[in-house]
């Protein structure tokens, strides 16, 4: 056996550092660890005589890359090569595009931890407008609220949580708790960054995607990190430019949709705000669409495929005639080494369950972060109401919440006239949209263990548990241990009662 470190990230400012004390030299790409795995598949060499010979011969290395990805189609070659990004000063809106790409990884200013500035992003389409001083003017309203409301919900606390606030060391705790809450009245426009790390591979292809986009800083932020990894990795990062699948597929089904099924988009109009509208009845928070039909056989079945050698038809047949004690046997058998941190076992992944969820853009800033589930959204939309975070009621402030949330649609409504998403920076992070969520029954352990629990912030705590419950009702044996981890021993030993 030999195991070899082929390379690793560096920091850029060291490179440069060994740059300039160094002679001048070429080979300072990862096209050449791609070029060089490439080659595995037909040259008989050691892996690294193949990385010695790309070092050796860069250009060689890039014609190389460019034939198989352009030529060959084997584009995952492109997937050796990774990128780290410093994303500085955008704004939220164009976060919640960045964290699209599931395939990549990122670490994002909070706004649970840190307390908030007052900047905020004035896109280029309103600043050509004539919406430029409505926009600005109920943004920093917006901003003083929210450092007004901070101060008010940090005393709140202390005071609430005397015997925490008696420890110096939980006070950053109590603050973080009014930060979060008074943050629901900043708006989308509020600038953040976060972290990046992506291969190449999928980095082509958000380039592609941003230069399709409608959103002027989205396409600039493409633009931006298109020119620092286009130089660096010319070979591997190929079909950048917009297209029309990109650019035109979904507004021409809409345009189809409008036309020939008699089928309302129900474009936002303005409308009342009402408090709290989808946990008071009048629209259901979380509504589960569609599941996988016997979901509990069909996961049963799965695990007697993998410790059998029987066909899957044979082994879902015994699944169906199982007596219910025994069903019950097998997946207590598949719990019962479990602990709060382990997965549960992969055959989950043969159920699925669709959700439609109406979420704050403060709760869908956590749940978009589960990409490995199929997420997608509509615009934000100010006829699904807001979710005021009970701590503002409790202080007295919920009427000029309100009264601000409504001054704020008033200006998003008249710039919707003629810049429909541009308008949607203005709106706050109480504002709702309606995503749909695919997940399976894996994934979903994983969502309940880190958003169902105590230390989990409240809006995307009670988006999760509800989660949870309806998938037990579907499916009680599967779901049987969904649960926050906080709660996981409590729940774990319910399992003899089952």
């Amino acid at each position: 056996m030999k195991i070899l470190l082929a390379g690793y990230n560096v920091d850029t400012d060291v490179l440069e550092d060994l740059k300039k004390n160094s002679p001048s030299r070429a080979d300072i790409t990862p096209e050449t660890l791609s070029a060089a795995y490439a080659r595995i598949s037909r040259d008989p060499r050691p892996i690294n005589e193949l990385r010695a010979a790309a070092r050796a011969e860069v250009e060689k290395a890039r014609k190389s890359n460019s034939a198989i990805i352009f030529k060959m189609g084997h584009h995952s070659v492109a997937e050796h090569a990774v990128f780290n990004f410093d994303i500085i000063g955008v704004s939220r809106l164009a976060l919640e595009c960045l964290e699209k790409f599931r395939l990549a990884s990122y670490t994002e200013k909070s706004q649970r931890y840190i307390t908030l500035g007052s900047d905020f992003y004035v896109p280029e389409e309103i600043k050509r407008s004539i919406y430029l001083s409505k926009y600005q003017a109920v943004i920093k309203k917006q901003n003083a609220m929210y450092h007004e409301l901070f101060e008010k919900l940090k005393a709140q606390a202390f005071k609430k949580h005397a015997s925490l606030a008696a420890d110096p060391k939980n006070h950053n705790l109590l603050e973080g708790w009014a930060k979060e809450d008074a943050r629901y009245v900043t708006s989308l426009a509020t600038l953040g960054q976060l972290g990046m790390t992506i291969n190449a591979r999928n980095l082509e292809y958000l380039f592609r995607r941003f230069a399709s986009q409608s959103l002027s800083e989205v396409k600039a932020i493409g633009q931006a990190m298109y020119k620092l990894a286009s130089g660096i990795a010319p070979s591997i990062i190929l079909f950048v430019e917009a297209n029309a699948f990109d650019q035109k597929t979904y507004s021409e089904i809409e345009a189809y949709v409008d036309q020939n099924l008699k089928f309302s988009a129900g474009k936002t109009q303005a409308g009342k705000t009402h408090k709290n509208k989808a946990q008071n009845g009048s629209i259901s928070p979380v509504s589960l669409v569609g599941l996988t039909v016997e979901a509990d056989q069909r996961i049963l079945a799965a695990i007697l495929h993998t410790v059998s050698r029987r066909p899957y038809a044979a082994c879902y047949q015994t699944a169906q005639k199982m007596p219910r004690a025994k069903k019950v046997a097998v997946f207590k058998k598949a719990f019962e080494n479990m602990q709060f941190y382990d997965a549960v076992l992969r055959e989950f992944e043969f159920a699925n369950l669709t959700y439609e969820i109406v979420i704050s853009a403060a709760g869908f800033g956590q749940l978009k972060r589960h990409r490995m589930a199929a997420l997608t959204s509509q615009p934000y939309d100010p006829t699904l109401g807001v979710t005021v975070p009970e701590s503002i009621c409790e202080i007295g402030k919920e009427k000029a919440f309100l009264s601000l949330v409504r001054e704020t649609e008033g200006v998003y409504f008249q710039i919707a006239k003629t810049l429909p998403m541009p308008a949607q920076y203005v709106l706050t992070n109480a504002h709702r949209r309606r995503v749909l969520m695919d997940v399976n029954v894996r994934e979903l352990y994983h969502i309940a263990r880190l958003r169902d629990d105590q230390h989990a912030q409240w809006d995307i705590q009670n988006i999760a548990r509800q989660m949870s419950r309806q998938a037990k009702v579907k499916m009680p044996l599967a779901a049987a241990l969904l649960c926050g981890k906080d709660r996981f021993p409590e729940v774990f030993n319910m399992l003899q009662y089952l």
